[in-house]
């Protein structure tokens, strides 16, 4: 995995394959950002001119190499659009971004420095963690010649000199980028590799090293305990489900939030069969699972003042003889019957079990996690997450959470006529309702499953959880890591009170 680290020294004295800096689109033409001084002066202040000549725009996503300039140590120089020129400073996300790009094309350096606007603390966390994220490839199961390895080192440089804040800042980028990259692995991971009771092993070991607590409910556990939802949806494949808890406290704690993640290993749609062209990306249907996972053992790294369980609803989905039937009923974990009009439609019934189960321990806050309906896609497209939530109250927080984080998000209603289209004769509800509006339906449906006077929030992560196309930014393709920032802010918000 990429080193990150800060230094204060001189742009030009930095020994590395490469140095990065920063281009804007300004209103008269290209515009160098702060942090390039060095290589403005050893361009004779004419760098903006040579850049323009060789085709830089300065627009998100654009890059430029040339050689470096005679009195600057670095082997060449990268330069990457920041976007439109920005008075007063350029928006941590374009920062991030344009230092995941940078990373992308240092595939293969082993070292670089990353000489972008970074002069306060966030910016230089912004940058670090741009970088790290960039630097991301999913290379466990690639064995041809020629593959290049992720950049070595990063070096953000920053003129905060002395200053203790860069230090925890990179520090917590660090910890952020780690932790993400870990759940694009877990996502990533082909499924055939990562059942439910391989995930379950992987957050057993988590545990050990992090020193966190996990309990892990196999198939018995499941009968015994009465999770109708859990063993339902994976009562047709040869790997039986888990429910996984996994908990961090802390001390002085003064609040406890309960993450819960959808943790579909693979999803075939069951009896419900998927059409063609739609399973070959199903292995991330568990991507809200990693998000929770990661987001608890990064909670705990950062040693934050609160107490975070996380619950990894995990089970495949699979038609077989033995699998769930539409037109079955289940009785959830807590006693509540589902009419199952749909096997497809499965993620919302592991989470009701998993969601009254947390709810029995009482925490201030519940937020689930899935990439739960395509409906939400097409409500939002693939970038963008949808927030629902118990009370508008609750629903406009997360949403201003996720914002600060770095996360796009957007907040979608919970309409109560939409409620009776889930009616069952012969259940108390079922699992599908009205088809226009199925991914509010899907959260009216988990709603039910919350116990009263506990805040909640459903986020329903389907369309940004996994990317299909080329990467941009810091977003690689395949497993991005979607929510994690947004409940670790979360956290940390709640253990500042």
């Amino acid at each position: 995995m990429t080193a990150l680290s800060v230094s204060t020294s001189s742009a030009a004295a930095l020994r590395a394959d490469a140095l990065v800096i920063g281009v804007a689109k300004g209103p008269k033409g290209l515009v160098v950002a702060s942090g390039a001084e060095a290589v403005t002066e050893a361009f004779e202040g004419k760098l903006a001119d040579v850049l323009g000549t060789l085709g830089a725009t300065g627009a998100e996503g654009d890059s430029v190499k040339l050689p470096a300039p005679a009195g600057i140590k670095a082997g060449y120089v990268l330069a990457v659009g920041l976007g439109d020129a920005a008075e007063g400073g350029y928006p941590l996300e374009a920062l991030r971004r344009a230092a995941g790009v940078a990373a992308r094309k240092l595939a293969g350096a082993k070292k670089a420095g990353l000489a972008l606007p970074a002069e306060s603390a966030a910016e230089v966390e912004a940058v670090a963690l741009g970088g790290l994220l960039g630097s991301y490839d999913f290379l466990a199961y690639r064995t041809a010649e020629g593959v290049k390895e992720p950049v070595g080192e990063l070096v953000v440089l920053t003129a905060r000199k002395g200053s203790k804040d860069a230090k925890a800042a990179l520090e917590r980028a660090t910890v952020v980028g780690e932790e993400m990259n870990r759940a694009r692995d877990l996502i990533n991971t082909p499924p055939n590799d990562l059942h439910p009771k391989a995930f379950a092993a992987i957050a057993q070991a988590a545990g050990k090293e992090h020193g966190l607590k996990v309990e892990v409910l196999d198939e018995k556990a499941l009968a015994k305990g009465g999770y109708g939802g859990i063993l339902g949806v994976g009562m047709g494949s040869a790997n039986p489900p888990r429910l996984v808890k996994i908990a961090y406290t802390h001390p002085k704690a003064k609040a406890t939030l309960a993450f819960i993640g959808k943790g579909i290993t693979y999803d075939s749609g069951g009896i419900s069969l998927k059409p063609a062209g739609h399973n070959e990306t199903m292995k991330c249907d568990m991507s809200g699972a990693a998000a929770v996972f990661a987001a608890v053992v990064a909670a705990k790294r950062l040693g934050l003042a609160v107490n975070v369980t996380g619950w990894l609803a995990l089970a495949e989905n699979m038609p077989s003889g033995s699998a769930t039937r539409p037109g079955d009923v289940l009785r959830m974990y807590g006693g509540k019957t589902v009419e199952v009009l749909n096997t497809d439609a499965e993620g919302r019934l592991v989470l009701a079990d998993a969601i009254v189960r947390a709810g029995e321990e009482k925490p201030d806050a519940i937020v689930d996690v899935a990439t739960l309906t395509g409906a939400m896609v097409l409500a939002l497209g693939n970038r963008t997450f949808g927030v629902m939530a118990g009370t508008d109250a609750y629903r406009e927080k997360l949403h201003a959470v996720a914002g600060r984080a770095g996360e796009q998000s957007w907040p979608m209603p919970l309409p109560a006529e939409l409620l009776k289209s889930m009616d069952s004769t012969v259940a108390d509800l079922a699992n599908m309702g009205e088809r226009m509006g199925g991914g509010l339906v899907a959260g009216l449906f988990l709603k039910e499953f919350v116990a009263d006077g506990i805040d909640w929030a459903h986020l329903d992560i389907a369309g940004p959880a996994f990317h299909e196309g080329a990467p941009y930014g810091y977003i690689p393709k395949g497993g991005t890591g979607s929510a994690v920032r947004t409940l670790l802010q979360l956290a940390e918000e709640t253990a500042q009170g």
